[in-house]
């Protein structure tokens, strides 16, 4: 059974009309007579996608019982047995409820196109995988449900729906996106024209690279040659000269023109001589490439222009940048150059650029070699001048000047010979010494015209004559083969150079170095393989191109590393010549291989770290701060105890009151530390309910003297998703740090709704804390300033974020106007007076958070953000829920 297709429309933003597409599309379709199906879809109360809909055969959801409340997701069992030709699937990244057969509603997709359904769905920017960390740092919202990006790239179409951010902006205001009020808070917070244009970027960036991607093997499947010059990508060619500098900076100016455009500098090692670039020079140019955004190359090439060509091609480069000849005006007679001949040769798919520099025309500061391997056009002139030259040497004397003597002829004869060598080694030259050795005998040696030699003196001139040019070819020839013998080590020792300086920086990543191989060596794909023993298979630890090798034996190129470890090619034989280098690269490889797991484990090292810190500070908390209360309780039991005082009753109430006081600061500090510990190990569990704001709140300000704080908390709030217990704890450590620590005045408590937000503030007028420290204020056992010891260990607002976090909230703090700190605690809204998903399961249109703001300086401690294992975020975490969220 074939595979479905899965095609995907992304959204740049919330609200750009993604749903609306895959409906347009749909009706399309059906008009075309195809068996098209609603398999779900979520209008979200938006009436002209609700209008798309109608005459669209809708599947049946299935219900599905959570936490006491009913929810509806997709009948996958009942698309299958439907078993229609296409079926609409609706945000790609949804999480399905608890109980459903799949996690994941992509895993859902991945049913349906096995099945052989093919499928549209829809999925935004802002929940690719990869994305997370780059969102969370535009709009503030760390999103929740997300799906692997290799699931989007594995779409067969992907297409991606845009609107200006002023547009959008006009379409909320107009009231087609969100309820009228709801605009205000989304137009203000997440959907601010700054982040709008920055997820558009971010969209239109990946597109663009997936399309690249595809354009690249379009091309290698259809053996595409010719450049397409889709994108603009600049190779820069290095001579490793100081001129170098220059030509990066100019590419770089030429890629600003062009959105997206892309610099690659290639350095190609000479395989025809001795000089090459500077080492040290091209270690610099490397680093400027890189820090102007660019990418280095380094390819081995006997051919300069050839191999520059070749790069470029494959690289689908649009231009080429290359720096006018250093070499001097007499040197250009012996070839056009470099530059000349890319410009010649290069066609009309390439431009050339040849920039001006202050290296030009000073020379290359050592004679240029000569070649090491003779190309074909040099071996053809050597028979030529061998075989040819004596012939028309031959004619030219016998008809002109026959009487000039067997010595001049044979000087005359042996020239060409050694030009022969020259220019084609030892066979042409060994061939134009017969070739002359014969027509002296012929035409210049009595007797002529015959293969006799007369005279014993001549016999002994011609055997000197062969004797010299089969010498002077041979020493040619071993010139030539040395030549290339350096030219080669040279290129090996450049190529060792950039590996030493990749492994002394320590930045080159396993698939960087794989690629770096698979350059160089140009071959089709670089795996490398490992295995635990003899008997266990092979595993690959990190692979690049098409089709890597699984086992050794499958490759056209195996070096082994160690016992259970290879680097397998495939693509053409290499010469064994290769192997000392390649066998350098394959030990590179084990050492970044492990220099990645070294940096896992001291990641994991790092915990335990954190981890003995932490218990450090609970053993001299429990030393000093949970001894106070000890010491209190235990000196007034002594008194009452004691047989030599009679106290009265007023004492003895006194006395009882500081052992009560004693007995509550100590279950307070151990409370703090389990709840810190519990944070720690992962094992806070929030149970979540739909509960309001003015049944917690007052409950949590039992701990503190009613005089001290003013309450004011609206009946008419929405209600909010939490765990009734955290949210009390989270509330109580915050106010009560807000009343320790206010110098004037009562605390102020008020609560307020605002857009998608409920904010409780809670003001007081402390010494507040500077912006460095709000952060350090949440780690845990710190305290901020001159806080009197015995006030705590520093756990209250550690183990409040903590908390906060668990429940799917954040706790952040802010100055309060006129002095003081605010304390902004967002939490999950639930649906009924204001929408939303309960237990944090719901649909897709759930948007809102609830924010409450405490206000005070308090017991300082770390954010327990990503530490606590609290309840999975709902499936309804979509699209929408970013609108209120700031």
């Amino acid at each position: 059974m074939a595979r479905g297709k899965l095609r995907i429309y992304l959204g740049a933003a919330p609200g750009v009309g993604k749903t609306y597409a895959m409906l347009s599309e749909a009706h399309r379709r059906i008009e075309r007579g195809t068996d098209c199906v609603v398999a779900f879809v979520e209008h979200h109360a938006r009436p002209r996608t609700e209008v798309m809909l109608h005459g669209l055969e809708q599947i049946p959801r299935r219900e599905l019982e959570y936490r006491d409340t009913t929810f509806t997701e997709m009948d996958v069992d009942a698309v299958l047995a439907r078993r229609p030709r296409v079926a609409l699937v609706d945000e790609l990244a949804h999480t399905n409820v608890p109980g459903s057969r799949n996690a994941k509603r992509w895993q859902d997709v991945g049913e349906l196109l096995a099945a052989g359904i093919d499928v549209v769905s829809t999925v935004n920017i802002q929940h690719l995988e990869s994305l997370g960390d780059v969102v969370e740092s535009i709009t503030g919202v760390r999103q929740q449900e997300t799906v692997p990006d290799e699931v989007v790239r594995r779409a067969d179409q992907i297409e991606l729906v845009d609107m200006s951010p002023e547009a959008l902006r006009r379409r909320m205001a107009h009231g087609n996106v969100y309820k009228p009020d709801k605009v205000d808070a989304a137009l203000s917070n997440y959907f601010r024209p700054g982040n709008l244009t920055a997820l558009r970027e971010l969209a239109l960036l990946w597109v663009a690279d997936r399309v690249d991607e595809y354009l690249t093997e379009y091309r290698s499947e259809h053996r595409v040659s010719k450049i397409w010059g889709s994108r603009e990508r600049i190779v820069v060619g290095l001579t490793g000269g100081p001129e170098g500098r220059t030509l990066l900076r100019r590419a770089a100016r030429l890629a600003e023109k062009g959105a997206g455009g892309e610099v690659l500098a290639v350095y190609i090692s000479r395989s025809d001589g001795l000089t090459g670039g500077s080492p040290k020079e091209l270690a610099v140019q490397r680093t400027l490439v890189e820090d102007l955004g660019g990418t280095f190359h380094h390819v081995v090439g006997d051919d300069i222009p050839a191999a520059l060509l070749d790069f470029a091609r494959g690289v689908n480069a649009t231009q080429i940048v290359l720096g006018v000849s250093r070499r001097k005006s007499w040197q250009y007679a012996f070839g056009p150059g470099v530059g000349a001949t890319v410009a010649r040769e290069s066609g009309p798919d390439l431009d050339v650029h040849l920039i001006t520099h202050d290296e030009a025309g000073k020379g290359r500061g050592l004679p240029v070699a000569r070649g090491a391997r003779l190309g074909r056009g040099r071996i053809l002139w050597g028979w030529i001048v061998g075989v040819l030259g004596p012939v028309l040497l031959t004619a030219l004397l016998d008809g002109f000047a026959p009487d000039v003597g067997l010595a001049n002829d044979m000087l005359l004869f042996l020239t060409f010979t050694v030009a022969a060598a020259l220019l084609g080694g030892l066979v042409p030259a060994l061939a134009s010494a017969v070739a002359g050795s014969l027509l002296l005998n012929w035409f210049f040696t009595p007797p002529v015209h015959t293969l006799t030699i007369a005279d014993p003196q001549n016999i002994v001139a011609i055997a000197i004559f062969i004797g010299v040019a089969v010498s002077v070819a041979s020493v040619v020839d071993l010139a030539a083969r040395r030549t290339h013998q350096a030219a080669r080590l040279r290129a090996e020792s450049e190529i060792l150079s950039f590996l030493a300086g990749d492994v002394l920086r320590g930045e080159t990543s396993l698939e960087a170095l794989l690629e770096r191989v698979r350059e160089t060596f140009a071959i089709e794909s670089v795996a490398l393989l490992e295995r635990e023993s003899e008997v266990e298979p092979w595993t690959c630890a990190g692979s690049v191109g098409a089709q890597p090798c699984r086992c050794p034996e499958d490759a056209d190129v195996d070096v082994p590393v160690g016992d259970h470890m290879a680097l397998a090619l495939s693509g053409r034989v290499l010469p064994a010549e290769d192997r000392r280098v390649l066998a350098a690269f394959a030990a590179q490889a084990a050492v970044v291989l492990d220099r990645r797991r070294l940096r896992e484990e001291a990641h994991r090292a790092r915990a335990l770290a954190e981890g003995n810190r932490i218990r450090t500070a609970l053993l001299a908390a429990v030393s000093h701060d949970l001894r106070t209360p000890l010491a209190g309780i235990k000196a007034a039991v002594s008194s009452l105890r004691s047989d030599d005082v009679a106290w009265s009753e007023e004492d003895q109430a006194e006395l009882l009151a500081a052992i009560e006081e004693g007995a509550d600061r100590l279950d307070h500090l151990v409370g703090n530390l389990l709840d810190m510990s519990r944070l720690q190990t992962g094992t806070v569990t929030p149970i979540v309910r739909e509960i309001d704001l003015d049944e917690v709140v007052p409950m949590a300000l039992g701990g503190v003297p009613e005089d001290s704080v003013e309450l004011d908390i609206p009946e008419t709030l929405p209600m909010v998703v939490v765990d009734k217990g955290l949210l009390e704890r989270v509330v109580a450590n915050v106010v009560e740090n807000a009343v320790k620590y206010s110098t004037r005045e009562t605390v102020m408590v008020s609560a307020s709704a605002l857009g998608e937000r409920v904010e409780v503030r809670v003001v007081d007028r402390g010494p507040g804390v500077p912006d460095e420290a709000k952060e350090r204020i949440f780690e845990p056992f710190q305290r901020h300033g001159d806080a009197p010891r015995g006030t705590g260990v520093g756990l209250g607002l550690a183990v409040a974020r903590g908390f906060a976090d668990a429940m799917g909230g954040t706790l952040t703090a802010e100055d309060t106007p006129g002095g003081g700190l605010t304390m902004v605690l967002s939490l999950r809204r639930a649906v009924g007076r204001g929408g939303g998903s309960a237990g944090g399961v719901g649909d897709a249109g759930d948007e809102g958070s609830v924010g409450v703001s405490v206000v005070g300086v308090g017991e300082r401690g770390v954010s327990s953000r990503g530490v606590v294992a609290g309840e999975p975020e709902g499936p309804g975490e979509a699209e929408e829920r970013v609108a209120g969220v700031s």
